[in-house]
């Protein structure tokens, strides 16, 4: 309550300063204007619905804003060391939350990128641009297996919790999934009633603590899973392996978030820190994790069912794909979590140096796909760092059939980066526990807002594969992407990279994967 504090007194000293000023001295109208001034900001700052910020900081939080517009230096200060010392481009921020707002702009005066730095990556325009298309495509995502195929839309919410997340931030993501015609990742923290209430499509995911589905011991529990499976909202359910802010190691929620609700939601004690394992229990091999993912598709009743990875060793991931053939199933989709990516807090030496950037792991999987003869009845995802229409059209082009966005759907809901997480003091209420801050946080607006910015970045999308005369994601090429390898030198991504041909593994091994597809044991995750 000390953050209403100030708009209380100054209030109260307004009111008591204009009786003064009307029954004592007109000499107090000096003390009484300012404070009238101050009291009816925090006033409105306090009712009004479009800055969290300013509804759980009234006043004071106007100072944000005002050092948001002093430009260059300090704006560039402060964006900078607010991205957890990792880059991410100030310029795509202001596209996320225009877009996010409804006023995207154009600027003049061309890019203030250095086009001759090594590392700039750009796409080829055709001389022959096609029409836009009028509907966004959508990608079929179910494979021989499936009964229940479900259509994903090129951008979806990706995966975080309901526990790691407000209330309200989770009932903002499902309403504009909900409103616009995508999906919205749970998360590993359980199925809730905020994700359920709005009736967006949902993708439950399971992790390695089971959570909403588990036993008293921490196994799985598939009577649970299938009764919630079958809820009409979840579209399709996927086993996380892995994820790029923290591969190898399990998930942390502090006690103070785990209140009655989380522990209900999650099936864990309440007020005590929930550790994910590192590891899951219901397989231990290759062989294994195929046929748990079959059981899940069974248990699921036929749903799209599939696993998200922050791939590491090429080897492990080629014996998975053994095991796929020689067990005679697959998944549905696969979600490639890259290592720069990731909402979630982190060890930063595991933020910093474990596990495969996103355009690596994408090419990887991919290829390792075609190369088994996999890849047709197989969809993946890309997750990473996905804010605006280039970062998709790129991800489509080394490999992905759609893409997931965390970090761009928060800033949507009103996240800053506040770095605050863990704390659950949240500043503008997405990412506490604490219900007089969460209710800063205006669903219906952000609902919106989530709902502008997935429709302004599959828009911009397709409007970039226009522009290179592509009409449809599938006719995209590694060859329409060039990176800057030098000042005076550029390649392709069809040159930079390798691509199999289809089967190729099974035929004959280029000598660069003969060893990793020789020594690939579908029944032991060999480093």
């Amino acid at each position: 309550m000390t953050r209403f504090a100030g708009v209380v007194l100054s209030v109260v000293a307004a009111l008591a300063a204009t009786g003064a000023a009307v029954w004592v001295s007109l000499w107090w109208w000096i003390g009484a204007v300012p404070l009238l001034l101050v009291g009816s900001v925090g006033v409105w700052d306090l009712a009004q619905r479009r800055h969290s910020v300013l509804r759980n900081y009234p006043v004071i939080g106007h100072a944000r804003f005002l050092l948001e517009r002093i430009r260059p230096e300090l704006q560039q200060y402060f964006v900078e060391r607010n991205f957890d010392g990792r880059p991410f481009d100030r310029d795509v921020r202001s596209i996320v939350y225009e877009r996010a707002k409804g006023t995207d702009a154009e600027q003049p005066y061309g890019t203030e990128q250095d086009v001759y730095q090594p590392g700039y990556e750009f796409l080829i325009p055709s001389i022959a641009p096609c029409p836009v298309p009028d509907t966004p495509p959508r990608v079929r995502v179910g494979g021989p297996d499936c009964s229940r195929p479900y259509d994903m839309a090129l951008l979806n919410v990706s995966a975080m919790s309901f526990g790691s997340l407000s209330s309200n931030a989770i009932l903002a993501f499902n309403g504009g999934a909900a409103a616009g015609g995508f999906a919205h990742d749970t998360g590993e923290g359980g199925l809730s009633e905020y994700h359920l209430r709005p009736g967006g499509d949902l993708i439950w995911e399971i992790g390695t603590g089971y959570f909403g589905c588990r036993t008293k011991d921490g196994d799985f529990e598939a009577d649970e899973f299938a009764d919630k499976a079958a809820h009409d909202h979840v579209k399709c359910v996927s086993l996380k392996l892995s994820q790029g802010a923290k591969p190898g190691i399990g998930g942390v929620l502090p006690d103070a978030k785990v209140n009655a609700e989380i522990a209900r939601v999650r099936d864990v004690p309440e007020g005590q820190t929930v550790i994910s394992p590192p590891y899951h229990r219901v397989f231990s091999t290759p062989r294994e994790l195929v046929r748990f993912i079959a059981r899940m598709r069974e248990l699921a009743g036929g749903k799209p069912t599939g696993f998200k990875i922050c791939p590491g060793s090429r080897r492990q991931f080629l014996a998975v794909c053994k095991a796929m053939l020689e067990e005679g199933t697959a998944p549905d989709f696969i979600v490639v979590d890259g290592a720069e990516g990731g909402t979630g807090a982190a060890p930063l030496e595991f933020a910093d140096h474990i596990g495969t950037p996103l355009t690596e792991g994408l090419i990887t999987v991919h290829n390792a796909l075609v190369g088994t003869g996999l890849r047709d009845r197989i969809r993946i995802g890309a997750s990473g760092k996905i804010a605006t229409g280039t970062d998709l059209v790129k991800r489509m082009l080394q490999g992905a059939d759609y893409g997931n966005s965390a970090r761009a759907m928060m800033f949507a809901v009103g996240c800053i980066q506040a770095q605050r997480c863990h704390t659950n003091t949240c500043p503008t209420g997405v990412t506490t526990q604490d219900p007089r801050r969460i209710r800063a946080l205006d669903v219906g607006d952000k609902t919106l807002r989530v709902k502008r910015l997935q429709e302004a970045t599959v828009a911009s999308a397709l409007q970039i594969m226009a522009s290179m005369g592509v009409s449809d994601p599938s006719q995209l090429s590694p060859h329409m992407l060039h990176h800057r390898v030098g000042p005076y030198t550029e390649h392709s991504y069809a040159e930079l990279y390798e691509w199999l041909e289809p089967g190729q593994l099974l035929a004959e091994p280029p000598d660069t994967w003969a060893s990793d597809w020789h020594t690939a044991d579908p029944d032991h995750f060999t480093v």
